[in-house]
């Protein structure tokens, strides 16, 4: 007779239900406890094959990709567009070649800023000590001093960093559908000066420290013979949880720490930031900012804590797909109004651009951006 390895894996819970079944009432809740995890467990999942290993290139050309003259990620070898399911039937592996190669992009998208655009990255938090942990922004040569006319960008939520609006869009269509690039190249071009904010580089990851944990018999009273019985139960159930985790997660990842960026610890602590140290003490006669979704709710954000200086200073809002919503925020009326004169939320439809989309909230007119943004 053969027996599989997921009854081998499962023969240990089996066992000790049977035992518990044969008890008396007393036992019934441990017997649906053990149900209830038998029922839990994803069978496919505990009894995949190992993983390959979690390691992929650090460059485009170690994953074989480039950008084209059309700004679009093609295979060098092939010319194919790229390909999300390289190995069948390993979506976790899968998905983190995919986050990799988006940090390679995003990395590529800073060059792209500094080489193509012109801009200089420039450190926060201003007074940062060499310690502490920083973020960064893009500026033009004259973004603080251009006495006519200022752009501010500011992306949404998620992986997306300073210069990006969409990283699928960057990997499955083309940089210019899913950067910044093309609004920096022609607001530069019309001689406006340039901020990029970076509202989601809010930490630095570091890997946690590893705790000595004391084992109890280390300080126990207990006779020599309990604490031994102590130690090899623990042992014995360290040596099965380690078991069954290779194959629950047959790579372990290191277990990593979040150290948050001073003042910039949200994307809307980061918007009243660079605002506070950097836009407000522009000598621009006009300020525009253009932000796209989450980038909304921290210009909304930016205007209830700074209303006054915000009012005198910006000029227009160009809202894409914005996630604001003025009664969750508690945006005052003056404010409303102000939008509703300044502002403008360009939202995914079908109709034809420009065209009036009805609205529920009282803040700034919505119309069609004749696409799915």
């Amino acid at each position: 007779m053969s027996i599989s390895l997921s009854s081998l894996i499962l023969l240990p819970i089996w066992i000790n239900m049977a035992q518990i079944q044969q008890g008396g009432p007393d036992e019934k809740e441990k017997t649906t406890a053990l149900k209830d995890l038998l029922s839990r467990i994803d069978l496919d999942e505990l009894m995949k094959k190992d993983e390959p290993p979690l390691d992929f290139p650090d460059t485009l050309e170690g994953f074989e990709y480039a950008f084209n003259e059309k700004g679009q990620l093609r295979h060098i070898k092939t010319g194919e567009p790229f390909v999300f399911n390289y190995r069948e039937d390993l979506h976790r592996w899968n998905q983190k070649r995919y986050e990799a190669l988006g940090e390679i992009i995003t990395k590529y998208v800073y060059e792209l800023l500094e080489k193509d655009c012109n801009l200089k990255k420039i450190s926060i938090p201003v007074d940062a000590t060499e310690s502490e942990p920083k973020s960064f922004i893009y500026m033009s040569e004259d973004a603080l001093t251009n006495p006519q006319k200022l752009m501010v960008l500011i992306h949404g939520s998620g992986v997306v960093r300073a210069g990006q609006w969409a990283r699928r869009l960057i990997i499955n269509e083309d940089l210019d559908s899913g950067t910044q690039i093309p609004f920096i190249k022609r607001a530069v071009d019309e001689g406006y000066g340039v901020i990029v904010l970076n509202p989601n580089e809010n930490y630095i990851e570091v890997e946690k420290p590893k705790i000595h944990v004391q084992s109890s018999s280390d300080s126990s009273d207990e006779p020599a013979e309990k604490r031994e019985r102590k130690d090899k139960v623990s042992k014995e159930t360290k040596k099965r949880r380690d078991f069954y985790e290779k194959y629950r997660n047959p790579q372990r990842e290191k277990e990593m720490m979040q150290l948050y960026i001073r003042e910039n610890g949200s994307p809307e602590e980061h918007a009243i930031y660079v605002w506070d140290h950097f836009i407000a003490k522009s000598a621009a006669e006009n300020v525009f900012f253009v932000a796209h979704s989450y980038g909304g709710l921290a210009f909304v954000e930016l205007m209830i804590q700074r209303e006054a200086d915000v009012k005198n200073k910006v000029t227009a809002v160009a809202l894409t797909d914005s996630v604001h919503n003025v009664w969750h925020q508690e945006a005052g009326k003056t404010i409303r109004e102000w939008m509703r004169e300044n502002c403008c939320n360009w939202v995914s439809s079908s109709e034809p651009l420009d065209t009036s989309v009805e609205s529920m909230l009282p803040d700034c007119p919505r119309v069609s951006a004749a696409c799915s943004l």
